[in-house]
């Protein structure tokens, strides 16, 4: 997958926010206990979380699974220290093509795995998500981008 030739959808941090807390929403009453955020992308969607649904104990799990603008091979740099359970909860920002989500679900059996956003390709491996994007749609995340000035239509 190559950025120069996906469709593009910028999300906004409020716009990640929303979606983040609709998402809370959705897991409110399921009585999870501990989080577990996929590194990096789920940082934020986890605390988020973590402060909407009153969940105290977090923890990371460490994946390399994109090098900027291309997938490549997925690889563990740290694992999460918490054990996997029903009341466990696994975060990410999205799911792509679906290879970081099998990798989660092998080592997170019981543990309810959520996103943001959801691909064709990952969407049936998540327990929950929020919003749907085309499989060649690249998102490009609030971290990952910086507000610059733009010319006028006229000037360009």
């Amino acid at each position: 997958m190559s950025l120069s030739s996906n469709k593009m959808f910028y999300v906004s941090w409020e716009a990640f926010h929303r979606a983040t807390k609709e998402l809370a929403h959705q897991l409110l009453g399921q009585d999870y206990n501990a989080i577990v955020a996929v590194s990096r992308g789920g940082l934020v969607p986890a605390a988020i979380l973590a402060r909407e649904l009153n969940i105290r104990v977090v923890d990371s799990i460490c994946v390399a699974s994109y090098e900027h603008d291309k997938q490549g091979s997925l690889s563990i740099l740290k694992d999460a220290s918490l054990a996997d359970s029903a009341k466990l909860l696994i975060v990410d920002d999205l799911v792509d093509t679906g290879e970081t989500a099998k990798a989660l679900r092998e080592h997170f059996p019981k543990a309810c795995f959520v996103t943001v956003y959801a691909k064709p390709q990952g969407k049936p491996l998540v327990d929950k998500y929020v919003t749907d994007i085309e499989q060649d749609t690249w998102i490009q995340l609030p971290w990952d981008m910086e507000l610059a000035y733009s010319k006028p239509l006229a000037e360009k």
